[in-house]
Protein backbone atom coordinates (compact mmCIF):
# COMPACT_ATOMS: atom_id res chain seq x y z
CA UNK A 1 0.00 0.00 0.00
CA UNK A 2 2.92 2.46 0.89
CA UNK A 3 3.99 2.55 -3.31
CA UNK A 4 0.88 3.86 -4.01
CA UNK A 5 1.02 6.56 -1.44
CA UNK A 6 4.24 7.61 -2.76
CA UNK A 7 2.90 7.87 -6.63
CA UNK A 8 0.43 9.82 -5.45
CA UNK A 9 2.32 12.36 -3.86
CA UNK A 10 5.16 11.83 -6.58
CA UNK A 11 1.83 13.50 -8.74
CA UNK A 12 1.39 16.24 -6.03
CA UNK A 13 4.83 17.58 -6.09
CA UNK A 14 5.05 20.20 -8.41
CA UNK A 15 8.04 20.89 -10.56
CA UNK A 16 9.82 23.86 -8.66
CA UNK A 17 9.02 21.60 -5.37
CA UNK A 18 11.47 19.18 -6.98
CA UNK A 19 13.85 21.81 -8.30
CA UNK A 20 13.77 23.49 -5.08
CA UNK A 21 14.98 19.94 -3.70
CA UNK A 22 17.54 19.46 -5.81
CA UNK A 23 19.29 22.39 -5.73
CA UNK A 24 18.85 22.73 -1.62
CA UNK A 25 20.29 19.12 -1.02
CA UNK A 26 21.52 17.60 -4.61
CA UNK A 27 18.20 15.37 -4.18
CA UNK A 28 18.72 12.75 -7.40
CA UNK A 29 15.72 11.28 -7.18
CA UNK A 30 13.62 14.42 -7.36
CA UNK A 31 15.71 14.81 -10.31
CA UNK A 32 15.31 11.88 -11.62
CA UNK A 33 11.00 12.75 -10.99
CA UNK A 34 11.62 15.78 -13.07
CA UNK A 35 14.12 13.65 -16.14
CA UNK A 36 10.91 10.99 -15.91
CA UNK A 37 7.68 13.89 -16.27
CA UNK A 38 9.63 15.64 -19.33
CA UNK A 39 12.07 13.07 -21.14
CA UNK A 40 9.31 12.56 -23.78
CA UNK A 41 8.47 15.72 -24.28
CA UNK A 42 12.08 16.83 -24.95
CA UNK A 43 12.59 13.93 -26.92
CA UNK A 44 9.90 14.31 -29.52
CA UNK A 45 10.61 17.67 -30.01
CA UNK A 46 14.33 17.06 -30.84
CA UNK A 47 13.07 14.23 -33.05
CA UNK A 48 10.56 17.15 -35.00
CA UNK A 49 13.91 19.39 -35.06
CA UNK A 50 16.31 16.73 -36.38
CA UNK A 51 14.28 14.53 -38.29
CA UNK A 52 16.61 11.90 -36.76
CA UNK A 53 15.98 9.61 -33.67
CA UNK A 54 19.29 9.20 -32.69
CA UNK A 55 20.65 12.54 -32.66
CA UNK A 56 17.41 13.59 -30.67
CA UNK A 57 18.29 11.19 -28.34
CA UNK A 58 22.06 12.13 -27.54
CA UNK A 59 20.88 15.76 -27.72
CA UNK A 60 18.03 15.08 -25.17
CA UNK A 61 20.82 13.53 -23.12
CA UNK A 62 22.73 16.48 -23.23
CA UNK A 63 19.75 18.47 -22.51
CA UNK A 64 19.19 16.82 -18.78
CA UNK A 65 23.15 17.25 -18.09
CA UNK A 66 22.86 20.40 -18.64
CA UNK A 67 20.03 21.04 -16.79
CA UNK A 68 21.23 18.80 -13.84
CA UNK A 69 24.82 20.93 -13.46
CA UNK A 70 23.14 24.26 -14.14
CA UNK A 71 19.56 24.08 -12.18
CA UNK A 72 20.45 26.80 -9.82
CA UNK A 73 19.96 29.01 -12.45
CA UNK A 74 16.09 27.87 -13.08
CA UNK A 75 14.92 31.31 -10.98
CA UNK A 76 11.18 29.97 -10.95
CA UNK A 77 9.91 33.39 -12.54
CA UNK A 78 8.44 30.71 -15.63
CA UNK A 79 7.63 27.09 -15.68
CA UNK A 80 10.07 24.73 -15.48
CA UNK A 81 9.48 22.42 -18.78
CA UNK A 82 9.77 25.93 -20.54
CA UNK A 83 13.16 26.17 -19.19
CA UNK A 84 14.06 22.83 -19.78
CA UNK A 85 12.97 23.10 -24.02
CA UNK A 86 14.86 26.44 -23.89
CA UNK A 87 17.85 24.08 -22.98
CA UNK A 88 17.06 21.91 -24.73
CA UNK A 89 16.73 24.37 -27.85
CA UNK A 90 19.96 26.25 -27.65
CA UNK A 91 21.58 22.56 -27.18
CA UNK A 92 19.88 21.88 -31.25
CA UNK A 93 20.89 25.47 -32.30
CA UNK A 94 24.75 24.52 -30.93
CA UNK A 95 24.59 21.30 -32.70
CA UNK A 96 23.50 22.42 -36.42
CA UNK A 97 26.17 25.31 -35.93
CA UNK A 98 28.63 22.65 -35.26
CA UNK A 99 27.42 20.59 -38.66
CA UNK A 100 27.55 23.86 -40.54
CA UNK A 101 31.00 23.97 -39.69
CA UNK A 102 32.01 20.64 -40.55
CA UNK A 103 29.89 20.94 -44.08
CA UNK A 104 32.11 24.07 -45.18
CA UNK A 105 34.89 22.22 -43.82
CA UNK A 106 34.30 19.24 -46.26
CA UNK A 107 33.41 22.18 -48.93
CA UNK A 108 36.86 23.35 -48.32
CA UNK A 109 38.83 19.99 -48.65
CA UNK A 110 36.61 19.34 -51.90
CA UNK A 111 37.79 22.49 -53.47
CA UNK A 112 41.43 21.72 -52.43
CA UNK A 113 41.15 17.90 -54.09
CA UNK A 114 39.35 19.73 -56.80
CA UNK A 115 42.42 22.47 -57.27
CA UNK A 116 44.86 19.12 -57.30
CA UNK A 117 42.69 17.15 -59.47
CA UNK A 118 42.70 20.30 -61.89
CA UNK A 119 46.94 20.62 -61.45
CA UNK A 120 47.36 16.80 -62.47
CA UNK A 121 44.99 16.64 -65.55
CA UNK A 122 46.37 16.54 -68.96
CA UNK A 123 45.29 19.51 -71.16
CA UNK A 124 42.27 19.01 -72.42
CA UNK A 125 41.05 16.38 -69.83
CA UNK A 126 37.69 16.93 -68.70
CA UNK A 127 37.12 17.79 -64.80
CA UNK A 128 34.54 17.27 -62.81
CA UNK A 129 33.41 19.75 -60.49
CA UNK A 130 34.36 17.78 -57.41
CA UNK A 131 32.29 20.15 -54.78
CA UNK A 132 29.32 21.00 -56.86
CA UNK A 133 28.88 16.90 -56.91
CA UNK A 134 29.11 16.58 -53.10
CA UNK A 135 27.10 19.00 -52.39
CA UNK A 136 23.76 16.30 -53.96
CA UNK A 137 25.05 13.87 -51.23
CA UNK A 138 23.71 13.86 -47.77
CA UNK A 139 25.91 15.09 -44.86
CA UNK A 140 26.76 11.55 -43.63
CA UNK A 141 27.02 10.35 -47.23
CA UNK A 142 29.30 13.42 -48.27
CA UNK A 143 31.55 12.46 -45.37
CA UNK A 144 31.90 9.29 -45.90
CA UNK A 145 32.86 9.63 -49.32
CA UNK A 146 35.22 11.98 -48.82
CA UNK A 147 37.10 9.89 -45.80
CA UNK A 148 36.99 6.90 -48.27
CA UNK A 149 37.78 8.02 -51.64
CA UNK A 150 39.70 11.02 -51.06
CA UNK A 151 41.22 10.11 -47.56
CA UNK A 152 41.90 6.38 -48.46
CA UNK A 153 40.33 4.98 -45.01
CA UNK A 154 38.71 1.74 -45.15
CA UNK A 155 34.92 1.06 -44.26
CA UNK A 156 35.63 -0.29 -40.86
CA UNK A 157 37.89 2.51 -39.73
CA UNK A 158 35.19 5.54 -40.96
CA UNK A 159 32.66 3.99 -38.91
CA UNK A 160 34.95 4.72 -36.29
CA UNK A 161 35.89 8.02 -37.32
CA UNK A 162 31.81 9.02 -38.09
CA UNK A 163 30.58 6.95 -35.29
CA UNK A 164 28.54 5.37 -36.96
CA UNK A 165 27.59 1.15 -37.43
CA UNK A 166 29.43 -0.48 -40.09
CA UNK A 167 26.62 -1.28 -42.08
CA UNK A 168 25.57 1.95 -42.82
CA UNK A 169 29.07 3.47 -43.25
CA UNK A 170 28.70 0.83 -46.29
CA UNK A 171 25.43 1.86 -47.38
CA UNK A 172 26.47 5.54 -47.51
CA UNK A 173 29.45 4.71 -49.83
CA UNK A 174 27.14 2.29 -51.90
CA UNK A 175 24.33 5.25 -52.06
CA UNK A 176 26.27 8.17 -52.46
CA UNK A 177 28.33 6.64 -54.97
CA UNK A 178 25.53 5.48 -56.84
CA UNK A 179 24.02 9.11 -56.83
CA UNK A 180 27.11 10.81 -58.38
CA UNK A 181 27.36 7.77 -61.18
CA UNK A 182 24.10 8.58 -61.58
CA UNK A 183 24.48 12.42 -62.26
CA UNK A 184 27.91 12.60 -63.88
CA UNK A 185 28.18 8.65 -65.63
CA UNK A 186 31.89 7.96 -63.31
CA UNK A 187 33.22 5.12 -63.29
CA UNK A 188 35.46 5.68 -60.07
CA UNK A 189 33.04 5.14 -58.06
CA UNK A 190 31.75 2.18 -58.78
Amino acid sequence: MAPVVAAASDVATSDEQLVSRVIASGDTEAFERLVERHQSRVRNWLRQLTGNHAQADDLAQDTFIRAWTHIDSFSGAGKFASWLMKIAYNIFLLERRKNARNRRLTESLSYEMLDEQRADAAPGTLSMDLAKALRLLGDEERAVLVLCYAHGYSHAEIAVIAELPLGTVKSHIRRGGAKLRERFHMEEFA
